[in-house]
């Protein structure tokens, strides 16, 4: 008999610029990696945290009154070796990291949904429920982060309206 004991779902907070790569552009590619962190913090999440069937929300960062959650996805392969480290033309080189012992990860996300209208970040401070959401609190520059099942689910509920 076994005793393998299940893991729970953990929720993620996923941001990229949306002239880099936006929800649209995931939509349209309906899996992608999640590369170009450079982040050891980061990093440290996605190989010993992330996982396939994870849950993430879309975060669209530096896009004026529109910076907010835009959609979800979810992880659908786990932290293996970004291949634009290696790589000198890609927009995220790193010369220093070795192929032997690969010092950046990425994983592979899936599209699941595009909310009509983003949940804006101003939207989120303005209510205290999120009041101890990372993504809203001064000085946060982590471009994937964790969070509290109870936020994904309020988010997702009031994107549906």
């Amino acid at each position: 008999m076994s005793t393998k004991k299940t893991r729970s779902t953990h929720y993620w907070l996923l941001k990229s610029e949306p002239e880099c790569y936006s929800i649209d552009d995931l939509k349209r590619d309906k899996v992608e990696m999640w590369d170009g962190t450079r982040n050891y913090q980061v990093r440290n999440m996605m190989r010993d945290q992330m996982k396939k069937g994870d849950l993430c929300l879309f975060y669209h960062s530096n896009a004026g009154t529109k910076t907010g959650v835009v959609g979800t996805m979810k992880i659908v392969k786990e932290a293996y070796p970004d291949p634009t480290q290696f790589d000198p033309n890609s927009e995220h080189p790193d010369p220093k990291s070795d192929p032997e012992n690969p010092r950046w990860l990425c994983v592979d996300v899936q599209f699941t949904h595009k909310f009509a209208q983003p949940v804006t970040l101003q939207e989120l401070k303005q209510d205290p429920f999120f009041k101890d959401m990372t993504v809203v609190q001064k000085g946060n520059r982590l471009s994937v982060m964790p969070i509290k099942k109870k936020h994904y689910e309020k988010i997702v509920a009031r994107a549906k309206g």
